[in-house]
């Protein structure tokens, strides 16, 4: 993913309105439940620019609007292939997107910098707070952090992990491929005595996020609640031994080229990077790979709220380490970020996007490897969006 970190996206086409219903095998994922939002705050935006240019379809003429987003690295390969299926349909309508990090993400969308923001973890519930009542929320697509690591001498051998040990890993406390820590997980693979070089994102990043609060939810007395965060002090750096990268891609790209490093990206990313993923101990104590059933039954136990308008705050919680046997251990999600009302030449372009990513965009054969679409249930809840956004004024 080599130009990951801006692309345009081209969404075009005659302005009918998508449905298919699609029988998944995750239509049973998440259940409805939650809270309802009561106050609002007043949100001071400066929106982008808009583009207008007249484009020529079937039935009459068409202004060209260009919205604009940024954010997560996680979801940035499942963005621009959106882009690519549906860029012939609505030759009226631009997106552009930039894969800038979750915390760069909403914070731009904050500031009124872009359109809509990206990101893992849902917005905290202090910021939710602020602006409850004028932001929407939703997940639009399941993936997962995996925890992947170049060993010359094992090649693609699949090692076991527990999020104790990854911990003590990034804490500097393990320095050695072959500790007996790490040894005694993996007794039929002889690991090298070479010192571990612990790769980890440089800016405020979604996957951070989620996989240092699968750290602390497991180990806390390792891993303390301060060192989870989209950004982080990783002690391994003072050891001399931690290395920063920025986004998923870079991180991907220290990897492949540092013989006994270790780190964890976005799964896609290491599907097509070809590094040699691990099997995590969940909850009940089984190793488990990521696969898509068990991503699957991770998100299982997430529940939504009532509406998009709601607090989403504490949605990380049910996805990672999930107490389901099966369930892979630090799975995830990215949310797409609205405002609730938008310039009027904004919002048709606004509603044509959250309607297609929603809804054909969610076919099987529309999502990348490394990537689970959304139950229909939550593409359901999704759509009621499309009620919410109104046109400023």
């Amino acid at each position: 993913m080599d130009a990951l970190d801006q692309r345009t996206l081209i969404i075009g086409g005659v302005a009918a309105v998508i449905l298919i219903v699609l029988a998944a095998a995750a239509a049973g994922l998440f259940s409805s439940g939650g809270s309802t939002a009561t106050t609002t705050a007043t949100a001071t935006t400066t929106q982008a620019a808009t583009t207008t240019t007249t484009t020529a379809q079937a039935g009459g003429t068409h202004e060209k609007v260009t919205i604009t987003g940024s954010g997560s690295s996680f979801i940035a390969p499942q963005m621009y292939a959106w882009a690519d299926q549906i860029k012939s349909q609505y030759p009226w309508l631009i997106v552009e997107y930039e894969s800038v990090g979750s915390g760069a993400g909403v914070s731009n969308f904050i500031k009124g910098l872009k359109d809509f923001g990206a990101s893992d973890p849902p917005l905290p519930h202090d910021l939710w707070q602020q602006y409850q009542g004028k932001v929407i929320q939703m997940p639009v697509i399941l993936g997962a952090v995996v925890v992947v690591y170049n060993i010359p001498e094992i090649g693609d051998v699949s090692l076991n992990f527990t999020g104790e040990v990854l911990a003590r890993i990034y804490k500097g406390e393990i320095q050695y491929w072959d500790d007996p820590a790490i040894a005694q997980l993996n007794p039929a693979v002889k690991l090298p005595h070479e010192e571990i070089v612990a790769v980890h994102r440089s800016d405020a990043s979604g996957t951070t996020n989620i996989f240092t609060f699968f750290l602390h939810k497991v180990a806390p007395d390792v891993w303390p609640e301060d060192l989870v965060g989209k950004t982080v002090d990783w002690p391994v750096d003072a050891t001399g031994r931690g290395v920063g990268g920025k986004g998923n891609e870079g991180v991907a790209s220290i990897l492949k080229s540092t013989p006994y490093s270790i780190g964890y990206v976005e799964w896609s990313y290491a599907i097509n990077a070809g590094l040699p993923m691990a099997a995590i101990q969940n909850a009940a104590g089984n190793f488990v790979l990521p696969t898509r059933e068990a991503i699957q039954r991770a998100a299982a136990a997430a529940k939504l709220p009532d509406s998009p308008l709601d607090d989403f705050s504490g949605f990380l919680d049910y996805m990672v380490y999930s107490s389901d046997p099966e369930a892979y251990p630090i799975a995830g999600q990215t949310f797409l970020i609205f405002w609730t009302e938008y310039p009027k030449e904004k919002v048709e372009a606004i509603k044509k996007f959250i309607e297609y990513i929603n809804t054909v965009g969610q076919s099987e054969g529309n999502i990348v490897e490394g990537y689970i679409p959304i139950p229909e249930n939550v593409r359901q809840f999704n759509l009621k969006a499309l009620d919410l956004i109104k046109a400023k004024g």
